[in-house]
């Protein structure tokens, strides 16, 4: 199959990568932070650095340095504490540029985005121009925010390509480019080979694409298991998976939150409120998409960071908060806790659909609208405006964009009313 057909049809992909985008963000809202060296970080003192700016990574800062680390690099950086919620907004706003040019988007992450943009190539010229538009529509609404835009025949090759002019490019890859700009490209380039993988590569003398093009299928599965072929593909610049939508996507097959706590404890009781708190977390998105669930996992992280997790499956599905937490504690009381805990998570699965349970008793009938109400209230004024007397000295966690996070549906989490703060206009 060449890189560029799918089923016989042909496909142009655009991956749209924000430059810097929380440090960007911050920029865009603060202009004394113009030009300066800064990085975003967490609330607390174990945060680590989650983006910094072009004037920062000048002087060797990196995402997930801590912050003593940064200083050191660069004693005059200017550390900024992050608000999820701004750019999960700006999100929002960019995926809305977005559709004025094709309704064929995959969020990928909070700050990259796959386009289809085949079938609206003839209503705008060229890819070219579809992307010199998307750049300045970003630059009319968002202010100083720039992007780096590949293009390419598959999702593959265009993430690649927009990896090749940063900050503000735009680099196309053309088919019968393919195989000389794959030849001496390092295998870690490439989407999907990390650090580890390219270090095995190489052990077997594999460090350029066109040696991994080269190898023997046999030889690669071998080594490697089931993704030993797929190496042998993507070597060759061949992808043919589609851009899926939010509304395509597969449904959940879990819901979690974890929080990484600002400083270790050993009281139960305190463990105690943190679980149910997590819990309503988990059992308001399951609402939010209509899941119940029947197996709770709770996840505990000692101070040293060993980590236990452990599950639990019930015979009934549910999906409000007190029903996971009494599970989730049946859990936390079989695990005993010997060490100070670090960090908490607890996760739903074993997942379901659940539009048309109707309690069967009064009082159950009578719960399940209390519920409905509460989620309005929440849903409308932030998370936890409306809550049980026990949270009302909830732990306020800083929220941090998990990976799978998008603009809508079970994987859209409002971080920004995890603090209690109100959604920037």
């Amino acid at each position: 199959m060449k890189p560029s057909q799918v089923n016989g049809s042909q496909r142009t992909i655009m991956h749209i990568d924000m430059d810097a985008f929380f440090a960007s963000v911050e920029q865009q809202i603060n202009p004394s932070l113009r030009g300066k060296p800064i990085a975003v970080v967490g609330s607390n003192e174990r945060t680590v650095v989650t983006t910094s700016s072009y004037e920062a990574r000048e002087y060797g800062v990196k995402t997930g340095m801590t912050k003593y680390e940064a200083k050191r690099l660069c004693p005059h950086i200017i550390l900024v504490e992050g608000n999820t919620g701004r750019y999960t907004d700006t999100c929002r706003r960019l995926v809305e540029i977005y559709s004025h040019y094709t309704p064929v988007i995959e969020v990928y992450s909070v700050d990259e985005v796959f386009l289809d943009i085949a079938g609206s190539i003839p209503l705008f010229n060229s890819a070219e121009d579809i992307a010199k538009k998307i750049k300045q529509d970003i630059h009319k609404h968002l202010g100083r925010l720039t992007c780096s835009i590949g293009i390419a025949p598959n999702k593959l090759l265009a993430k690649l390509a927009s990896d090749m002019k940063k900050p503000d490019g735009l680099f196309i890859i053309k088919e019968k480019d393919v195989r000389s700009l794959l030849e001496n490209l390092p295998v870690q380039n490439l989407w999907g080979i990390g650090p580890k993988l390219a270090k095995h590569l190489a052990s077997i003398g594999i460090t350029t694409c066109g040696e991994l093009g080269q190898a023997q299928v046999t030889q690669l599965k071998h080594t490697f298991g089931i993704i030993g072929e797929r190496l042998a593909l993507i070597a060759q610049g061949i992808d043919d998976s589609p851009v899926i939508p939010s509304e395509k996507e597969s449904d959940a097959k879990s819901v979690g939150h974890s929080m990484t706590l600002e400083k270790d404890i050993s009281d139960k009781e305190t463990i105690e409120r943190l679980i149910l708190q997590l819990s309503e977390m988990v059992g308001r998105r399951m609402r939010k998409g209509g899941y119940s669930g029947r197996t709770v996992a709770l996840t505990i992280r000692y101070s040293d960071f060993s980590t236990l997790s452990k599950r639990k499956t019930i015979g009934t599905s549910i999906n409000d908060g007190l029903n996971i937490y009494l599970v989730a504690c049946d859990i936390l009381n079989a695990i005993r806790p010997c060490h100070p805990v670090r960090l908490l998570g607890v996760c739903v699965s074993n997942l379901h659909k659940d539009y048309t349970q109707i309690p069967l008793f009064p009082a159950e009938r009578t719960k399940q609208k209390v519920v409905r109400v509460m989620d309005e209230i929440n849903n409308r004024y932030g998370e936890f405006s409306i809550t049980s007397g026990t949270l009302l000295n909830r732990y306020h966690h800083k929220g941090v964009i998990s990976p799978a996070w998008r603009p809508k549906g079970i994987k859209c989490i409002n971080l920004a009313n995890h603090t209690g703060k109100k959604k920037p206009s």
